[in-house]
């Protein structure tokens, strides 16, 4: 039988950090059907031949957090992402604003936390370009929020309003003035309730328009990592009209400490009406909890106080107690948890409520998932393999950038400041890691977080030598990390996530071998197409009428 498609020309890596390498690879009905000689020997008069050019195929990668419908939708606001300055911030939303007269709020995504001193952002600053509309613009990480004085007056919030439970209306210095800066989802939701949604179109819209950035960067399955009650039904339409979408996904349920015991018992209906909607390419397994904040925002779950305020240990979301019962009610019904612990208060927290699950629930193979996990304590570290906890991590934070050296190295110190984002030591420890971007908070490409795990240096190539160079790991390990690993997260390691026969045609090709490339270039290797079931999803290709395939 002749393949649908071979590639040829350069070399096939099949996968993990110790495998052998081909030249050839065939592809049938979507699944992978031969390599090396059996490969070539496949390749008939109908097949496509896709010419490598002397770069690289590899198992496609997956983003083990991420939030596509969110971020599509973050891309139509002020264009903030790229501002340097305070005053380019302002100047983009009068810009913005001069041309959208219609418009009844203005807002944007994506700007760094560190532009103003301490991460404190005046609403004055906003209403010298625009006072007559309420702006809203969130930090890159999602936490903190700047605000004008109109939005502040429509939220409620005033001198004598009381913070909101579960955030932080930050006050001017002596005074209870709100500021303009706001902090958590407590105060942001207020805000974010007032701001017209986008209609049913726009969010599916939004959701295409990040799915194709996925494609284009190589990935074929996300976990959409904070689902909210209508984005399930987005994912729904956009991958079952139209043109469908080039990549699969998990859906992550939201579930919060208000009314979560009412919430939690409608999500198996929920995840039955996903999965029978879309089978074979969206599922809806895991619930998302919240257990902090960040350490840049002072909300992230401590274990000691904060260097830079010591009557503070965070904020965490959940009561421990609480915590640990909604993960265990989330277990019982078949779900994986996943939660976000940044502060190794939260971090032990989590792994506390997985351990009351498992012992609630007795053993299975659940595989929960603890993202981010940027501070652990020591003694946490072996508990992830113990517990069969998976490191959700984020390999682009673990650089010395002026997020690091201006917001969170000043709040925990050195010595804490020296347990970040411990990805050697998880995997020494025997921990499962799957990488992802949390995209919008930072960039999508597998690439530039695979750089930044390998050198542990900013893009500028700072410092010599990496941050924290012990965490450093190669460049194998760390492609494993985001396709292997992504896969043992989906349950899904048998059918993609290595290029063995029969599994899944999800491939990605670059322009050259990563594992040969020099680390410091990693971030800027082109992707030359992405398949996803031996279908095309990215890249014009390199296909010619079909010849003999070289073994």
């Amino acid at each position: 039988m002749y393949a649908d498609t071979v590639f040829t020309g350069g070399i096939i890596r099949t996968g993990g950090t110790d495998v052998p390498v081909h030249d050839v690879l065939a592809v049938t009905d979507g699944r992978i059907s031969a390599l090396g000689p059996e490969a070539s020997a496949a390749c008939g008069p109908r097949t496509t031949v896709i010419d490598l050019a002397g770069g690289a195929l590899l198992p496609a990668f997956g983003d083990g957090h991420v939030h596509p419908v969110l971020g599509g939708l973050g891309l139509r606001g002020v264009p903030v992402r790229e501002c340097v300055s305070v005053e380019e911030i302002a100047d983009a939303v009068r810009r913005w604003a001069d041309l959208h007269p219609e418009a009844e709020w203005i807002t944007g995504d994506g700007f760094d936390p560190w532009l103003a001193p301490d991460g404190l952002f005046d609403a004055r600053w906003l209403d010298a370009v625009v006072s007559d509309r309420p702006v809203l613009l969130r930090t890159s990480d999602h936490h903190t929020a700047w605000v004008n004085s109109e939005a502040l007056r429509r939220a409620g919030y005033s001198a004598d309003a009381p913070d909101p439970a579960g955030g932080q209306v930050v006050r001017r210095d002596g005074s209870d003035v709100p500021l303009g800066t706001l902090r958590e989802f407590g105060a942001l939701n207020p805000v974010l309730a007032l701001v017209p949604t986008p209609s049913a179109e726009e969010h599916v819209d939004a959701l295409r328009d990040a799915a194709a950035r996925f494609a284009a960067s190589g990935v074929t399955w996300v976990q959409d990592a904070l689902v909210l009650p209508d984005h399930a039904e987005v994912w729904v339409t956009a991958a079952t009209t139209g043109p469908g979408l080039p990549v699969r996904a998990d859906l992550c349920f939201l579930l919060e400490p208000e009314g979560w015991r009412e919430r939690v018992g409608r999500f198996p209906a929920d995840r039955e009406r996903v999965e029978s909607a879309a089978p074979g390419l969206i599922t809806a397994r895991s619930v998302k909890f919240f257990a902090d904040g960040v350490i840049e925002a002072g909300t992230a779950a401590l274990l000691e106080p904060y260097t830079d305020c010591p009557d503070s240990h965070g904020m965490a979301t959940w009561t421990p107690a609480e915590l640990a019962e909604a993960v265990t009610a989330v277990d019982a019904l078949g779900f994986r948890p996943h939660i976000h612990a940044i502060g190794d208060g939260a971090v032990r927290a989590a792994l506390d409520a997985i351990e009351q699950a498992d012992r609630t629930n007795g053993p299975r193979d659940r595989r929960p998932v603890i993202a981010h996990a940027e501070l652990i304590d020591p003694a946490d570290l072996p508990r992830f393999k113990t517990l069969g906890v998976i490191a959700g991590l984020q390999p682009l934070w673990a650089q010395c950038d002026p997020l690091m050296t201006e917001l969170i190295l000043p709040r925990i110190g050195t010595e804490r400041g020296r347990r970040q984002y411990q990805i050697a030591s998880l995997l020494t420890r025997g921990a499962r890691v799957a990488f992802g971007s949390d995209w919008p908070v930072t960039a999508h490409e597998p690439l530039r977080g695979i750089a930044t795990a390998v050198t542990r240096q900013t893009p500028e190539g700072t410092p010599e030598g990496g941050w924290l160079p012990e965490e450093r790991i190669d460049t194998a390990t760390a492609l494993a990390a985001y396709s292997a690993g992504c896969a043992h997260q989906a349950f899904e390691e048998k059918d993609w996530g290595a290029l063995r026969p029969g599994m899944r045609a999800d491939l990605v090709h670059l322009a050259a071998d990563p594992v040969t490339t020099a680390p410091a270039d990693l971030a800027h290797l082109p992707v030359m197409g992405t398949w996803l079931a031996g279908r095309r999803t990215y890249g014009a290709g390199l296909s010619t009428p079909s010849r003999a395939a070289k073994g």
